[in-house]
């Protein structure tokens, strides 16, 4: 039986992928700015780093095909706020829910769903085709730190690192692999995140 990667202190590391998909890249209903090729970075570290991990979690928007998700859609007629409402994206019955082309998901050992039905940001709000929590997977495979990585900085890469501290994870955001909405409220995630002391 092969043994789990772990470094010299015995640490067990995961990466978790956030969100990489369709409508949060270029050209989708949520486009963020980079996303395309954060995405084909994601794919670059995976080939060179997936062995250095127990497990590599995707997670995704899986929001539902009919009414506003718990108020996450703007209401038809109306105008999202960007800040609680949001334009229809990554509806479970639409290519928009699926992971980017430029993500190479042959490596990825689970994959999480979340929001359906209801606003979810953190992939900790999300649960894998078996119905366990992030939490419980982690948990289960003894994992004691997180790389991250996803779209978007701002957002829901945001949530599922502050999540993860509060879970007491070690957490690594990895440079250059993650793409924000915005450069300012991008700016002022990472340093939330560092002073959560996760290291960016």
């Amino acid at each position: 039986m092969s043994t789990s990667p772990t470094d010299p202190q015995g640490s067990r590391k995961a990466l978790v992928v956030v969100d990489v998909q369709n409508d949060f890249v270029e050209g989708g209903s949520l486009a963020v700015t980079g996303g395309r090729d954060v995405a084909t970075r994601i794919s670059e570290h995976l080939a060179a780093h997936a062995a250095e991990y127990v497990a590599v979690v995707a997670s995704r928007d899986w929001h539902d095909a009919h009414g506003t998700n718990d108020g996450h859609f703007a209401e038809p007629g109306t105008d999202p706020d960007f800040v609680r409402t949001w334009p229809v994206h990554c509806v479970s019955t639409t290519g928009g829910s699926d992971y980017a082309p430029e993500l190479d998901t042959s490596r990825v050992t689970h994959h999480v769903r979340k929001g359906m039905g209801v606003a979810a940001y953190s992939a900790f709000e999300g649960v894998t085709d078996d119905g366990s929590t992030l939490q419980a997977l982690l948990d289960d495979l003894g994992v004691t730190e997180l790389d991250v990585t996803g779209i978007a900085t701002d957002y829901c890469v945001r949530a599922t690192v502050l999540d993860a501290r509060r879970a007491g994870f070690e957490v690594r955001l990895l440079d250059g692999l993650h793409a924000g909405v915005a450069p300012a409220s991008s700016a002022a995630a990472v340093t939330e995140m560092a002073e959560a002391g996760v290291l960016v």
